[in-house]
């Protein structure tokens, strides 16, 4: 299982990679897996201001629909608009073509918050 060391995660699978105030934000190698074929990622939250642990999204596998919460508070800036054609990037490169959101962070201090690799490795038994 890839769980890259450079990446923050949540206890709702999500990753992310923060630079500066902006933040890329994906679902793991794990999320994926246990959904299976992810056939449609959606996101109508573009350009809104959300707070940590909203719904910003959903994703949609061949045999479930799920939520996808905010690891972060702030405005969603941009969506993996590639994902509409190619759902599958989020099986194939999850921390890669596959991401989802970029956020503008508006409390850093929030970033402090997410798990550790290793501690992402310890939630999951992996």
């Amino acid at each position: 299982m890839n769980i890259p060391a450079n990446l923050k995660y949540t206890k709702d699978h999500e990753w992310i990679s923060v630079e500066g105030d902006i933040a890329t934000v994906g679902i793991t190698d794990f999320a994926q897996k246990e959904l299976g074929d992810i056939v449609y990622v959606e996101v109508e939250t573009l350009d809104q201001a959300l707070e940590k642990d909203e719904v910003f999204g959903t994703v949609e596998a061949v045999k479930t629909v799920s939520d996808l919460f905010l690891p972060l508070s702030g405005e969603i800036i941009a969506f993996n608009d590639a994902l509409e054609s190619t759902p599958e990037s989020v099986n194939s490169d999850p921390y890669g073509a596959g991401w989802m959101i970029k956020v503008k962070i508006a409390n850093m201090a929030e970033v402090e918050g997410l798990l550790s690799s290793d501690s992402y490795k310890e939630l999951i038994g992996a």
